[in-house]
């Protein structure tokens, strides 16, 4: 059974892009929630599940799913507020500003 492909940035591709810890306030609530998830356990415990999905980090997945019923988000709205919220980004284990 094969994982899903690490995403792999070169040097090239992130030298316009900001790492997300130095722009966002660090004391934010979802800041706090994404420190306060034991993330190896999520990914041990879905990476099986997500493998046969789209092949989506774990941690994404979990991530979205988190925020969807956190804030009562349809499909359609957590994808519009996660590409404009650094902090629903970094909640989902990016690391670079999309």
């Amino acid at each position: 059974m094969s994982r899903p492909r690490e995403r792999h940035e070169t040097g090239e591709q992130d030298l316009f892009r900001s790492r997300l810890d130095q722009i966002i306030n660090m004391k934010h609530e979802l800041v706090r929630l994404a420190q306060a998830i034991d993330w190896p356990f999520l990914e041990r415990r879905f990476g099986e599940v997500y493998c046969d999905g789209p092949g989506m980090p774990p941690r994404l997945m979990a991530g979205l799913a988190i925020l969807k019923h956190t804030f009562d988000l349809s499909d359609e709205e957590l994808c519009a507020r996660w590409v404009e919220n650094p902090y629903f980004q970094y909640l989902c284990g990016e690391e670079l500003c999309c």
